[in-house]
């Protein structure tokens, strides 16, 4: 078992940044990826970013490309997303989740079967 506590959401302006963490504990060698997801009102959840822990490859949806960053510390086992240039758009609650298996193609972590852990959530409201 994997257990993820996420933090750093909250109220922000539009064109504001915001920091999001998520601390794995448990089974943590068992994390082959880490990624964010997000779910808006109303609407189904999606992909945002992932990092792959072995080579720290990144993969990002297009809706956040050249605006958000994600980035990890193995040795803390934990991942953050840096969320600059926020528009009212990216209003959602934000997971992070684990994936345990590995696999070569990061774009198959663009979905949410590969994740078998999944934090709480925490709320990102960006205000026009």
């Amino acid at each position: 078992q994997v257990q993820l506590v996420e933090s750093g959401g909250g109220l922000v302006q539009a064109g504001g940044s915001l920091k999001l963490s998520c601390a794995a504990s448990g089974r943590t060698f068992s994390i082959s990826a880490m990624g964010w997801f997000r779910q808006a009102p109303g609407k189904e959840r999606e992909f945002v970013a992932v990092i792959r822990r072995d080579d720290g490859n990144t993969y990002y949806a297009e809706s956040v490309k050249g605006r958000f960053t994600i980035s990890g510390d193995n040795a803390e086992n934990t991942v953050y997303l840096q969320m600059n240039s926020l528009k009212p758009e990216d209003t959602a609650v934000y997971y992070c989740a684990v994936a345990p298996r590995y696999y070569m193609n990061i774009l198959v972590y663009t979905k949410e079967g590969p994740y078998d852990y999944w934090g709480q959530g925490t709320q990102v409201t960006v205000s026009s």
